[in-house]
């Protein structure tokens, strides 16, 4: 797009002659990723200054820059790029995204997903209704960011604002309709959704968590609740009527709604529930009909996330058949109760909860339907919210029958002394420091029974270990395997 088209009514001077014509190709607010013709815009974040990078962004080929007013900056300019300013960087972001893009909420239909916990594993199951119906879709999250055949690595659960438009841009290109999005609170506070009309907005839950970066918890459900403020005329809230927040947010939000739900009637709830280690059985009721499932998702907080992607479903009028083959069909959604089989007789999982709610939700699932020992391995990770990690504790040594402490991400800090607040919250004596996250996982699985449950929770999908001074590779499913393999080659009257 030619720079005066892009910029008119923007700046607040004419755009200068030696640019107007320029064509530009790229938008970009990080210098790493500028090109040739691109234009730069330097906003001030949370942890760093665009105006500190405006002089690579030139030396990569950025023929615009824009600033703000009060930004002083030194540049050594060795090219004709216009460097322009304005009031609100990010304003001028937003609008200079959505001359260069257009609405494309408009083209692909966004369905966005905020809540503490059971974003991911709702997104597979919108995916996977969409799909069984011959719908395509993109999706954006914890795991990965996908389409088609292609996968990208996920940096962050939500993209930023630039990311998410080249993204649906991309999806609108290959005729892709629908884009099923994580929605993190970080996200939303720092406005990286902001041109997005979203089809349907749903809420999981609220719990406490990313209390480092919100001020409280009342701080972190306002940051959520953004996401119900821009819900499409034609969209709708779908709300976790369970959720002690929910009447407060449904308050909020001007859009249709539709609550789903176990305990508290909502219009999409469930009947005869059954459930076991190996999967869930349950009669789903809502306006448009029942549906009976038989799910390999275990326990009441997979149904909850089943009873929010169905709603969608059914309110894009999809049919029920469909949709029931679409939810059957999600067998293991990564690090997300991922069962290990390699022919032991016990039970292993590894599981991604990492906020006290998620240990509690897998603990007692666990509990409700099996009798058997549970031994639960867990750390906290390093610079996050401090105030759970006594939390957990309580939640680990209450739940579970014994409890190896360890590291997750440490980062920064050291991990004896987030081992030592986790301690804190421990009301009985049953646990054991192993700082080394593998030796952890290994005595575990050495000590289980016949019969016995071992919990691996707090990273699921991630397959490396943040320390002070190094990242290395580390995949607790890969431990799991590595070691139940390990001891089957040298136990021959275990299973093959």
């Amino acid at each position: 797009m030619l720079a005066k088209d892009l910029l008119k009514d923007i700046v607040k001077i004419r755009v200068p002659k030696q640019i107007e014509q320029l064509d530009i190709k790229a938008i970009s607010v990080d210098s790493r990723r500028v090109q040739n013709n691109s234009l730069f815009i330097a906003l001030k974040g949370t942890k760093c200054d665009g105006a500190d990078f405006i002089q690579e962004a030139l030396d990569k080929g950025a023929q615009v820059i824009i600033k703000s007013e009060e930004l002083a900056y030194s540049i050594n300019r060795n090219n004709n790029a216009g460097i322009l300013t304005v009031e609100d960087t990010h304003k001028a972001l937003c609008d200079i995204l959505l001359r260069f893009y257009g609405k494309l909420s408009d083209k692909v239909k966004v369905i966005g997903i905020t809540g503490t916990n059971g974003k991911t594993t709702v997104s597979y199951l919108i995916e996977s209704i969409l799909k069984s119906a011959g719908l395509r879709c993109g999706v954006v999250g914890t795991i990965n960011y996908r389409y088609g055949d292609k996968i990208f690595a996920s940096h962050n659960t939500t993209p930023g604002i630039v990311d998410n438009q080249e993204f649906l841009s991309e999806l609108m290109r290959e005729k892709i309709g629908y884009c099923v999005m994580e929605v993190s609170s970080h996200a939303l506070d720092q406005r990286r959704v902001g041109l997005i009309d979203f089809q349907a907005a749903i809420f999981t839950n609220l719990t406490s968590d990313h209390l480092d970066y919100h001020k409280d918890r009342e701080d972190y459900f306002a940051a959520k609740a953004k996401l119900f403020q821009q819900i499409s005329p034609k969209g709708i809230a779908v709300i976790n009527n369970d959720d002690e927040y929910s009447p407060k947010l449904q308050h909020l939000i001007p859009a249709k709604i539709f609550t789903y739900g176990i305990k508290n009637k909502s219009d999409i709830t469930v009947e005869d529930v059954t459930l076991n280690l190996t999967g869930s059985r349950f009669t789903l009721k809502s306006p448009w009909g029942t549906i009976k499932f038989n799910t390999p998702l275990i326990g009441f907080h997979n149904i909850y996330n089943i009873l929010a992607a169905v709603t969608v479903g059914l309110f894009e009028g999809i049919n029920a058949d469909l949709i029931k083959r679409g939810i059957e069909a999600v067998g293991c959604v990564p690090g997300r109760l991922e069962a290990i089989n390699e022919g032991q007789d016990f039970h292993v999982f590894v599981d991604y909860a990492h906020t006290e709610d998620a240990l509690k939700n897998i603990l007692q699932s666990i509990r409700n339907v099996c009798p058997a020992k549970i031994i639960l391995v867990f750390g906290c990770g390093g610079d996050r919210d401090k105030s759970k990690r006594p939390k957990m504790g309580k939640t680990a040594s209450e739940l579970a029958d014994f409890v190896m402490l360890t590291t997750d991400n440490p980062r920064s800090e050291d991990p004896k002394t987030i081992v030592e607040q986790i301690v804190a919250g421990c009301e009985k004596n049953n646990y054991k420091v192993i700082l080394d996250r593998k030796e952890a996982i290994e005595e575990a699985l050495q000590i289980a029974g016949s019969g016995n449950v071992v919990v691996v929770a707090g990273k699921g999908h991630e397959d490396y270990q943040i320390f002070k001074d190094k990242t290395i590779h580390f995949d607790d499913r890969q431990v799991v395997r590595d070691f139940l393999l390990k001891r089957r080659e040298h136990s021959p009257s275990i299973k093959h």
